[in-house]
């Protein structure tokens, strides 16, 4: 269990303060909510796993102040429908043009650029991330994803790579005890 007063050590300085402006946290969807395998039923439909850990960092990443939402190339009913869960009303699908999603809601919310978070794993992803404040590649993503993060997760694509990034938004705004306060004895 954590105890005391939370600093930038167990992070870069530079991504412990880009992590203290984001109010807005973009997750790709295959490959970082998901391991990037796709299960096809025997009628053709898709299936995805996502991490309960991963739901759960999104659930007190948004309890903290900080909007989520998802942004993936793929049309997929499973990852409707965990958006849908996790009370996720920012749900973007079958994207071609990631930054001019980014734009959209960059108006809509008011925010800067470098208020903004992404995680991604693959190329398509890199248009994206470069533009914003805090740009994360998941641990198992392609290396010129890696190569233009300003942070990689330790964990991979669908393994608790989202619940990292939660958590370090969390601790670098000063949110951490509050949010976790009903579970700590």
């Amino acid at each position: 269990m954590f105890r005391g007063e939370l600093t930038s050590g167990e992070y870069p300085l530079d991504v412990w303060e880009r992590a203290k402006r984001i109010r807005l946290l973009l997750l790709d969807v295959d490959g970082v909510l998901t391991d990037g395998r796709l299960y096809f039923g025997p009628a053709g439909e898709t299936q995805k796993v996502f991490h309960v850990r991963d739901g759960h960092g999104i659930k007190m990443a948004q309890r903290g102040g900080i909007e989520v939402a998802f942004i993936s190339g793929r049309r997929s009913d499973a990852a409707y429908h965990r958006a849908k869960e996790l009370g996720i009303s920012r749900f973007h699908e079958g994207v071609r043009d990631k930054v001019a999603v980014l734009e959209e809601m960059r108006a809509a919310l008011g925010l800067p650029l470098d208020a903004v978070a992404a995680v991604g794993d693959d190329l398509v992803d890199l248009p994206l991330m470069s533009r914003v404040g805090l740009a994360v590649a998941v641990a198992d993503a392609a290396p010129e994803v890696k190569a233009a993060a300003h942070w990689i997760t330790t964990l991979p694509g669908g393994r608790g790579a989202v619940r990292e990034v939660c958590d370090l938004l969390l601790k670098a705004q000063g949110k951490w005890e509050e949010i976790i306060q009903p579970w700590v004895v």
